[in-house]
């Protein structure tokens, strides 16, 4: 009876030895995952500043459980003539300007435009910005406020030429909208 107990010792040993071996597959699996989802976000930070900084504007770094809020600096009284987009432009950049009529009499969305996907109209639409008329008008400080409040969107407005797209659709030139971006869908 001697060695069957010291069999099933043996095997238990064994059993436990897989099992441990298992463990240690798995730990070293998670750790070469992890390694590889934080190389993957550190590449990701990095092309969002570096799009910051195409898009003119300071990369900052926030805690990924802060609030987001944007801050809003009093103006200082100056003789020269303020350069700076105003709170009325940060918080509306389509209310110093009506839209332009369209050329057509139809209003155009802005989901017609390449690279301009649901998300990034629901974001516009947000900031009251729905048609190409709407994003054709903006002046480049409207431009550049509006561009500050597009979230996880930023740089886009210049990166994928929406406002020269919305220019040329605006003026009725599907021509030239389809030379230099390609087909125009829907």
């Amino acid at each position: 009876m001697v060695t069957s107990t010291t069999a099933g010792a043996g095997a238990m040993t064994s059993v436990s030895v897989v099992l441990i071996a298992l463990g240690i597959l798995f730990a070293v699996a998670m750790m070469l995952w992890g390694s590889m989802r934080r190389r993957v976000k550190e590449r990701e930070v990095a092309e969002a500043k570096r799009h910051a900084v195409v898009a003119g504007h300071t990369p900052t770094v926030i805690a990924p459980d802060a609030p987001i809020e944007t801050p809003v600096a009093p103006a200082a009284p100056t003789t020269e003539p303020d350069l700076q987009p105003t709170s009325a432009a940060v918080s509306d950049p389509v209310a110093a300007k009506p839209a332009a009529e369209p050329s057509s009499g139809e209003l155009l969305p802005v989901t017609l435009l390449k690279g301009l996907g649901p998300k990034a109209a629901a974001r516009l639409a947000a900031l009251g910005i729905t048609t190409i008329d709407q994003l054709a008008v903006l002046s480049p400080a409207e431009i550049t406020a509006l561009d500050a409040q597009m979230e996880s969107f930023v740089g886009r407005i210049a990166r994928d030429r929406w406002i020269e797209q919305a220019r040329l659709l605006a003026a009725g030139d599907k021509a030239g909208f389809e030379a230099a971006f390609g087909k125009l869908g829907g």
